[in-house]
């Protein structure tokens, strides 16, 4: 998916939700992103959120969803059944069931039993900072997003292919510009005459 030429990012989460009933409702809260937390995208490449990465991005409505599937919404902000807020540990979401939706409560009977416990959150990037470690690794640090659209519980958190892919092509571009700089520093010194290209 892209916005802009840029993709909405999936990052994924092995953090435990918990239910409770409050006045006869039934709530899902917990943390959809921690910061400072590294989520291997791939081998050799990951990526972390920094603390105030939200500040912008709250404002929006912003969905719950099972899976990131756009046809089960749990919650929304725009209908105060989904809160969301930063603290200094990450994005923190609470959702109200509906009792009236079978998935939504079917959802909450498999977190109340820990069948699913893990999370993902759909957003777009403003800022970022790039690694690239003498190893070949590469790790991105999100610095701010927005906007973030969704919020999800997830069986299985994975990364979507257009991350994947994403990713990748930052990464294969960040090694075509380190090799590019290279080429053009060793021509430089042997038209000086100071470096064999193989120095």
């Amino acid at each position: 998916i892209y916005v802009f030429d840029k993709p909405i990012l999936y990052s994924k989460l092995k953090e435990q939700f918990e239910t409770r009933e409050e006045n006869d409702e039934m709530i899902i809260e917990g943390y959809f992103a921690v910061f400072n937390s590294n989520y291997e995208i791939l081998p050799g490449m990951s990526e972390s959120i920094a603390p105030g990465a939200f500040k912008n991005a709250l404002a929006g409505d912003i969905r719950a969803l099972i899976n990131h599937d756009t046809t089960l919404v749990l919650g929304r902000t725009a209908a105060k059944t989904l809160e969301v807020s930063e603290d200094e540990r990450g994005l923190w979401g609470r959702i109200r069931i509906n009792p009236k939706d079978s998935d939504a409560v079917n959802l909450y009977e498999r977190v109340k039993r820990g069948d699913v416990s893990q999370c993902s959150i759909g957003f777009d990037i403003v800022d970022e900072e790039t690694e690239f470690f003498d190893n070949g690794d590469i790790h991105w640090t999100i610095k701010e997003i927005n906007p973030l659209y969704e919020v999800s519980c997830c069986t299985f958190p994975a990364y979507e292919s257009t991350n994947i892919d994403a990713r990748t092509r930052q990464r294969d571009d960040i090694l075509k510009r380190k090799n590019e700089a290279w080429r053009k520093t060793m021509k430089g010194r042997l038209k000086n005459g100071t470096q064999s290209i193989d120095d």
